[in-house]
């Protein structure tokens, strides 16, 4: 038996993935019982956690709807998931701008663990803002290691990428590649983020940002770091 939390994933994916679109009219309460095998307060948990996500909103007398205009805010790696589910880069009104490709030698202590790199070696670095309805909603970071590189040389081009770089990783190396667990904190924002957030914030004020960050592995270690950026007060689902 589904529990509340699981219950409200499943309906986050349908309207994430524009199988359920702005307006339209999710199960009663009692439909929903019925498909899920649980009782009607475990339903009204499952649907205010979605209503605290901006992601629908209920009416006296006319039940609960998806939202006009859903607060639609995932992660990198949520996009992953719903990439192998559907087979879409973006969700209904999401879009990204902002692509940025470029090679650094990276002293991030946190990168450099994650990777298990050295200080100052050198990395591809991919960064892009996405957006929801023309509205910036986070920044994607994704920070890859010369061995990685090697093998998927398209990770150091401009162009947009058209597949997840683990998919091309295996075809070309026959190792899988696994995502890690997703780890979230708050940390300063620095000036590129607040620019590309469009973010109102004061110069002499210091602004703090939600982070989430993922590591992808192979048999021999990592292969991949993401980041991702969010503006302060977004609610980020946590499944």
């Amino acid at each position: 038996m589904l529990g509340y939390a699981e219950i409200a994933t499943h309906f986050r994916r349908q309207i994430t993935d524009g199988e359920l679109s702005p307006g339209d009219a999710m199960p009663s309460y009692k439909e929903a019982s019925e498909q899920f095998g649980v009782n009607r307060t475990t339903i009204v948990r499952a649907y205010d956690i979605l209503k605290s996500e901006g992601l629908v909103v209920s009416r006296p007398g006319k039940g609960t709807t998806v939202a006009a205009r859903p607060a639609i805010v995932i992660s990198g790696a949520d996009r992953l998931d719903r990439l192998n589910r559907t087979g879409r880069r973006y969700g209904p009104g999401e879009d990204s701008t902002g692509h940025r490709v470029m090679r650094r030698s990276v002293y991030d202590a946190e990168v450099c663990r994650a990777l298990e790199i050295e200080l100052g070696e050198e990395v591809v670095i991919r960064i892009r803002t996405f957006r929801q309805d023309g509205r910036p909603t986070s920044v994607g970071v994704s920070v890859y290691p010369p061995r990685t590189v090697v093998e998927v040389s398209e990770l150091a081009e401009e162009e947009q990428m058209e597949r997840h770089f683990g998919e091309i990783y295996t075809e070309r190396t026959g190792r899988e590649v696994v995502k890690g667990q997703r780890t979230a904190h708050a940390r300063q924002a620095s000036q590129d983020e607040i620019d590309a957030l469009q973010l109102d914030a004061p110069a002499h004020i210091a602004m703090a940002v939600l982070v989430t960050t993922v590591t992808f592995h192979d048999e021999e270690g990592p292969v991949g770091y993401w980041e991702d950026v969010y503006a302060p007060g977004k609610k980020i689902p946590t499944a």
